[in-house]
């Protein structure tokens, strides 16, 4: 259980001093996603290397196959940056003591995550089965916001946690009637018959975001860092949206073709300009998806030790607004260096 993870780094960071000064090597974590394919490209483009340059630094972009593995190993202080979603970064770092700030806003959710029942069903149908999906993840926050909406719990349904890697393996088996999961996953199962898809992140939009976080200290004491990153993204950015061979690029190293990772792209909010993606983070409508993201985390056990509430952590927002603890403030959703690339300031 993630929860555990966070008790052993918390462990670790205990034993670790930490004091963030301005260096020349940076490193960044990313792991295989839609959203996150173009840091791949960006590197091996030369876009960061020019940007790193352009700085006076080195930015190592590193890939993981271990999504998880990846931010486990930026909270343990062996990265600068990484990117996770919006609910792994108050439920890991945040939660394991590392101060972190929302650099890159990319993208959100908008049917990339989905629930799946076998038969011509819908998803009333869902009361009473049991409900394969990688335990408090994404994918369990999506069941919980799907419960919601009929004015269900998950008492009315039984969570099995199942691995990723074999979802789509245990989907097929006559045991499984019910999976929750993500792309490409989700269009690997809807492939098959007699297959209905109940519900999607498109009927909470906004609520799953996928991000680069960095490290608050480190990006305090380097704003070149910032300023190299948000460079590179938007960059990265412009190419992606008009050129056919970035994205071919992109989805063969996903394990997919142009049309698949087309196909994935339009279940994606992607914040192409750093104007929409300023305004997203400014919006009211993130404070509200993170109190929805608190309560489910404190009420799952993933806010840590000592955790009396779901306001243990607080959360920053755009303009000095904080979602709970103003003395404990972890999250930080930050506007400074996506604002400098819209005002072509990088």
């Amino acid at each position: 259980m993630r929860f555990t993870r966070i008790i052993l780094l918390t462990s670790i960071l205990s034993l670790l001093p930490f004091s963030a000064t301005a260096k020349d090597d940076y490193k960044i974590a990313w792991s295989i996603y839609v959203g996150w394919m173009p840091w791949g490209y960006a590197k091996d483009s030369g876009i960061v290397d020019k940007w790193a340059e352009k700085y006076g630094i080195t930015i190592d972009v590193v890939q993981f196959n271990d999504y998880i593995e990846s931010i486990n190993q930026y909270t343990a202080g062996a990265f600068d940056g990484c990117t996770m979603t919006n609910m792994d970064a108050l439920t890991i770092p945040a939660a394991g003591g590392v101060d972190s700030t929302a650099l890159v806003v990319g993208d959100f959710s908008n049917g990339n995550d989905g629930i799946l029942l076998k038969g011509n069903k819908t998803l009333a149908d869902i009361k009473g089965q049991n409900i394969n999906l990688v335990e408090l993840s994404v994918s369990h926050y999506t069941l919980a916001r799907a419960l919601d909406s009929l004015g269900m719990s998950e008492r009315d349904v039984t969570v099995v946690n199942t691995s990723d890697a074999d979802i789509v393996a245990a989907y097929t088996t006559d045991d499984v009637t019910s999976v929750v999961t993500w792309n490409p996953l989700l269009s690997e199962i809807m492939a098959m018959p007699d297959v209905s898809k109940v519900f999607d992140s498109s009927m909470i939009p906004g609520e799953i975001i996928d991000m680069l976080v960095v490290n608050t200290d480190t990006l305090a004491a380097d704003p070149r860092l910032g300023k190299a990153l948000a460079g590179a993204w938007y960059e990265t950015m412009q190419i992606m949206q008009s050129s056919d061979e970035a994205r071919t690029a992109m989805a063969e190293a996903s394990g997919t073709d142009l049309a698949g990772y087309n196909a994935q792209l339009d279940a994606t909010e992607m914040f192409y300009s750093a104007e929409d993606a300023v305004e997203f983070v400014r919006s009211a409508d993130v404070e509200t998806t993170m109190k929805n993201v608190a309560d489910f985390s404190f009420k799952h056990g993933l806010l840590g030790e000592g955790a009396a509430d779901s306001g243990f952590i607080g959360i920053a927002f755009p303009g000095g607004k904080v979602l709970g603890s103003e003395s404990n403030v972890k999250l930080r959703f930050d506007d400074i260096y996506m604002g400098m690339a819209a005002g072509s300031e990088l």
